[in-house]
């Protein structure tokens, strides 16, 4: 005859069957919200940054991070930003005719891969904005649903012709991306944690992404809204921007909504500040 257990030994049994680590951990994870990883792509080195709308005694930096970011939420992953072109990874410091210094160490397609993932396991991407050191690996992610709001779409993709600021061969292979043609705001991932901001004027459809994180607090990632402390500091534009009155105008709204929101902004291209941060596979959460 078959020896039946004592009810209390049956009671712990069930529940460790409940309580399995893999359910635990997706629960908790669930519910701690979306994670946020930093790539390193590339820097970019100038002597000049008059072209930034400062004089060279207004700011002593003369390097920029070019950072990209992974954000995690729910089971899906957004790529923001795409970094310098892939082809120069790995082939040291290379020089534009303009004078500007690139360099680029490691791929993000490699950090991608030394974390087990590839341009597949990538549901979304957004840039900022389509000049060429923020879309650098955009050809790789052909299977992502690409959101991006109008005015940049028609800009870079429809009339790139007439906008030598876009460079269509680094971004040629979305053309068959499904799309997101977005007019104004984004709930990226339906919960109100990482929304895109429309915030034009540096290109026609420039965007920032707002991250609600639930233990280091909310962050603004620029874009290109600013490039330099500076720039924040003496509200300045660049001369190649689109429109200096736009830009002003966006300025604004996100200096608003980062008092609403009590969020940090992080400019990527200020060296300085990226080079405190923690680089995946760490992350903020």
């Amino acid at each position: 005859m078959a020896r039946t257990l004592p009810l209390p030994l049956l009671l712990i049994i069930a529940v460790s069957a409940i309580l399995t680590p893999t359910a635990v951990f997706a629960e908790g994870d669930n519910q701690a919200g979306p994670k946020l990883y930093v790539f390193d792509c590339g820097r970019l080195a100038l002597d000049d940054v008059s072209a930034f709308g400062l004089t060279n005694e207004e700011t002593d930096a003369r390097e920029m991070s070019v950072p990209c970011y992974v954000i995690e939420n729910g089971g899906k992953r957004l790529l923001f930003d795409g970094g310098l072109p892939l082809a120069i990874a790995g082939q040291g410091e290379q020089t534009l005719p303009t004078g500007l210094r690139m360099t680029y160490a490691v791929s993000l397609i490699d950090q991608l891969a030394a974390m087990d993932l590839t341009p597949k396991d990538i549901d979304y991407i957004a840039f900022s904005h389509f000049h060429f050191d923020h879309v650098g690996a955009a050809n790789a992610f052909t299977d992502a649903t690409l959101l991006i709001q109008n005015t940049e779409y028609l800009a870079a993709f429809q009339n790139y012709e007439s906008n030598p600021v876009f460079d269509y061969s680094l971004y040629s292979k979305l053309t068959t991306n499904k799309k997101h043609i977005l007019n104004g705001d984004h709930d990226v991932f339906g919960d109100a944690t990482v929304q895109l901001i429309s915030a034009p004027g540096h290109t026609p459809g420039h965007q920032v992404l707002l991250i609600k994180l639930a233990e280091h607090g909310s962050v603004m990632l620029s874009g290109d809204l600013y490039h330099f402390k500076e720039s924040r500091t003496l509200k300045r534009t660049p001369v190649f921007n689109t429109d200096s009155a736009q830009t002003l105008a966006s300025m604004t709204k996100v200096e608003n909504l980062l008092q609403t929101e009590n969020a940090e902004l992080w400019i990527e291209h200020v060296a300085e500040h990226f080079d405190t941060l923690k680089l995946a596979p760490a992350y903020y959460r």
